[in-house]
């Protein structure tokens, strides 16, 4: 007899650490205060010898085990969803991967803007000194277009063909030329006044045609190269009302910080998925704790009737 009441008495602590443990991984209180009062049933046997201890495992056969194993089905339930969200994420995180190493960095870009300034300033510079001499000295540095080749692909804003072409229009009558240039006048006054003092703004596409553009550094004015005539005119940025000059984030660094913004999104959503508990169980959890809390409660024990059995029966369906 006292080895029958051992081994109940084991056998329901193991189950009661079971529903602990489930109610630490939900953090739902219902479950916290079921573990609870299983907790006070079991202490009740255990300081009672008197007491028939096979209700003791009546009770956790007719409620608690259908209790946890409900709980399991929805942990294993919620768990396939969340490993769903962990294949998107890595499949995400792969992708970043890949961006990164197959494009230029910032760094890359940022650095070379400073160089393809230079370039410029001192090409300009060049172009007035022939143009002043009347000579035909060829004015632009070397490699002059290979920045627009190499970043114009992922760092230039797109526009439409119909912008590009209004920026790049002018009067024969407004522009100096030779053979290698063609200048707007009122844009190499404003670069002599300003002594060539500009840096590289932004760059523009449209399909095969590249501009690109700058700023000078003393007055709040843009021109823009476009490499393929060797067209230098002032341009006025407000013409291209539907870009945001701010985000200087290459296409594929943006594709890479939505990709990261999303992965935070499904991590936070995995986090919530994991423990989630459909408001139909915590429903039915409440009217769990609610009979088993009641005073008469051990008198019923061993009493099948549909009230007691609706944990089992939530547990034969497929609701999960």
């Amino acid at each position: 007899m006292e080895d029958n009441l051992a081994i109940i008495l084991n056998d329901s602590n193991k189950t009661n650490s079971k529903l602990q443990l489930l109610s630490a991984f939900f953090e739902e209180e219902i479950i916290y205060k079921i573990y609870l009062r299983s907790q006070v049933v079991h202490k009740l046997f255990e300081t009672n010898p008197e007491l028939d201890i096979n209700k003791l495992e009546l009770f956790h056969l007719q409620y608690t085990a259908s209790a946890i194993e409900l709980l399991k089905k929805i942990k294993a339930s919620n768990e396939r969803n969340v490993s769903l969200i962990y294949d998107e994420m890595q499949l995400n995180k792969e992708m970043m991967e890949k961006l990164n190493s197959s494009v230029f960095s910032e760094k890359n870009y940022d650095l070379d803007k400073q160089k393809q300034s230079l370039k410029i300033n001192l090409s300009l510079r060049r172009l007035y000194q022939t143009l002043s001499d009347n000579t035909d000295e060829y004015p632009f540095s070397k490699n002059i277009n290979t920045f627009s080749s190499r970043f114009s692909q992922d760092f230039y804003y797109d526009i439409s063909a119909d912008q590009m072409m209004n920026l790049i229009q002018y009067e024969t009558a407004d522009v100096y030329r030779n053979s290698y240039a063609i200048i707007q006048k009122k844009l190499m006054g404003l670069l002599c006044k300003h002594e060539f003092r500009t840096e590289f703004f932004c760059g523009l596409k449209t399909g095969g045609m590249i501009a690109e553009v700058y700023r000078f550094l003393d007055v709040d004015r843009h021109y823009l190269f476009f490499p393929s005539k060797s067209l230098f005119l002032l341009c006025d940025l407000s013409e291209i009302p539907d870009i945001d000059w701010t985000n200087s984030l290459s296409k594929k660094a943006r594709i890479i910080q939505e990709m990261t913004d999303k992965n935070d999104q499904l991590e936070s959503r995995a986090n919530i998925l994991k423990t989630a508990i459909p408001d139909t169980v915590r429903t039915l959890l409440q009217e769990y704790y609610d009979k088993i809390s009641e005073v008469d409660f051990l008198q019923k024990i061993g009493n099948y009737d549909v009230q007691t059995n609706i944990l089992r029966t939530m547990l034969n369906t497929d609701t999960f």
